[in-house]
């Protein structure tokens, strides 16, 4: 049975991929470096939240499937309460869905529940066992001086938020909310038909895969939006 100790640097291992995942999403989105998150360090403990629950409540499953619905069911869960945990302390939104296909009170979306989904099967059969051993490696005296930087420093890191809060990070969700208004006013058309016709034009498709092309795109377009603010 594995320590606190080993449980925590499971956690944090899985917090730093989490937040480096953010980080170069978003970095190759802006075009320059976006330390991502909710921290100022290099930890998004959501993600490691996520993949604790997903380790402790569904690593017995064995069935991938069954394990990819559970995993969407347990971290859209997670990501539902930490929006509204967010949102009541301190009165913003952190990420906000509201007009994504499946979204619940824009706290989490379908397209967020497969990727979570998908990602829990990676973590449970592939990630999970490679981070377990290497952490089983390391000395008693070694994990235990592990253990109490990294938390010194996520303690350190969520008082200064806390206290110096900054909605500069926010920027996605502010973009996001501009596109989906115009959409729904008619202003961003011209937006989704060319990103259509673009690939129309490279693949003759039929009615309905153009309706589906359609349909994802314009659940894809604030991306294209946030890249041309950035790169303007």
């Amino acid at each position: 049975m594995m320590s606190f100790c080993q449980y925590f640097l499971c956690f944090a291992v899985f917090s730093f991929i989490g937040w480096a995942y953010e980080t170069v999403y978003y970095s190759i989105q802006q075009r320059k470096f976006v330390n991502s998150g909710f921290l100022s360090t290099c930890f998004c403990p959501i993600y490691g939240m996520g993949a604790m629950l997903d380790l402790i409540l569904l690593g017995w499953i064995e069935n991938p499937l069954i394990l990819f619905f559970a995993g969407m069911v347990v971290t859209c869960s997670l990501e539902y309460f930490v929006s509204w945990l967010l949102e009541t302390l301190f009165h913003k939104r952190w990420w906000d869905y509201t007009g994504w296909p499946g979204n619940i009170n824009g706290r989490v979306c379908l397209i967020g529940g497969i990727a979570f989904g998908t990602f829990t099967v990676a973590l449970i059969k592939l990630i999970a066992p490679v981070t377990i051993d290497m952490i089983d490696s390391v000395s008693l005296p070694a994990l235990h001086i592990m253990t109490c930087v990294i938390a010194f420093v996520m303690i350190a890191d969520t008082v200064k938020t806390v206290k110096c809060m900054d909605s500069s990070k926010l920027w996605y969700v502010e973009k996001q909310a501009e596109f989906m208004n115009e959409l729904r006013n008619g202003r961003c058309v011209g937006l989704v038909k060319k990103i259509k016709d673009t690939f129309s034009k490279k693949i003759i498709l039929g009615p309905e895969l153009q309706g589906a092309l359609m349909r994802a795109t314009m659940i894809f377009a604030p991306f294209f939006v946030c890249k041309k603010s950035a790169v303007e």
